[in-house]
């Protein structure tokens, strides 16, 4: 199976997990982290990082080791991506200017923004590798459907 195969049937599977599931809005982020970091053996650590009323990402549902617990909007990759409104993808995490380093197994990294219905920004798909390049166009373009489906589910009645 292909990339593209493999991440069709992760959307399918992510939408049939959380499907009615809006009031848990906890299980929905766990179980779409659990979801999407056991689909792929080059990721190693997959999560969630939401907005709190400080202005700052905070960490919330994911699977890897332990990580930062907060991230200043507009700083480091999670930071930046949620900042700009637009999915970031880092070929190597040490060339990002301003990279927070939570794991120094992390090499590199791409950041997906979550939007509420009014396209507000309220959170970060975060996903790192212990590999260079591990991810491309097609991972981005695939990871924005996963959080499109997620979105629609938990932000639709905000």
């Amino acid at each position: 199976m292909n990339k593209k195969e493999t991440y069709e049937l992760l959307l399918k599977q992510i939408a049939a997990l959380i499907e009615g599931e809006a009031d848990n809005k906890v299980g929905v982020l766990a179980n779409v982290a659990a979801a999407i970091h056991h689909t792929f053996d080059t990721f190693f650590w997959t999560g969630f990082y939401l907005l709190n009323k400080e202005n700052t990402l905070q960490l919330g549902p994911f699977q890897g080791t332990p990580a930062c617990f907060n991230i200043p909007v507009g700083k480091g990759v999670c930071g930046t991506a949620f900042a700009e409104r637009r999915t970031l993808v880092v070929p190597d995490v040490e060339k990002f200017a301003g990279h927070i380093a939570c794991s120094s197994l992390s090499r590199s990294e791409i950041v997906v923004p979550i939007y509420d219905k009014e396209g507000e920004t309220v959170g970060v798909l975060d996903i790192d590798s212990t590999k260079l390049n591990a991810f491309d166009d097609t991972d981005a373009q695939y990871l924005e459907q996963a959080m499109h489906i997620l979105a629609a589910e938990i932000y639709a009645n905000r």
